[in-house]
């Protein structure tokens, strides 16, 4: 298996191409932060979750179909893809204000 997020089988992974609009978004997201870097995570049957942290702390995800789609997209926005969640990724991420408004609404169930 390959190292990094996306080490989950899935049923087939065969070389499609990445939707445009995916890209698209890719590529505004960094272009509107300074640059991204991404971390790719299988998410099962919904496909893959491109988190993309900018080069200012903020963050954001796309979703592809699967982790292939979801290298691809990246590459073709130019975007590098980090293999796990590196501790200096983490200290970039920012969250924004309304993100911590919206967490401490939220209430853990026992």
């Amino acid at each position: 298996m390959a190292d990094g997020s996306d080490t989950t089988l899935t049923a087939e992974q065969t070389p499609g191409h990445a939707p445009q609009g995916l890209v698209a978004g890719i590529k505004s997201f960094a272009a509107g932060h300074g640059g991204a870097k991404a971390v790719i995570e299988y998410v099962g049957k919904r496909g893959a979750r491109i988190v993309l942290v900018g080069e200012d702390g903020v963050w954001g995800d796309q979703f592809a179909d699967d982790t292939v789609v979801a290298r691809q997209a990246c590459a073709t926005a130019g975007v590098t893809v980090e293999n796990a969640w590196e501790r200096e990724l983490m200290d970039q991420m920012r969250p924004s204000n309304d993100l911590w408004r919206s967490m401490a609404r939220r209430t853990m169930a026992r």
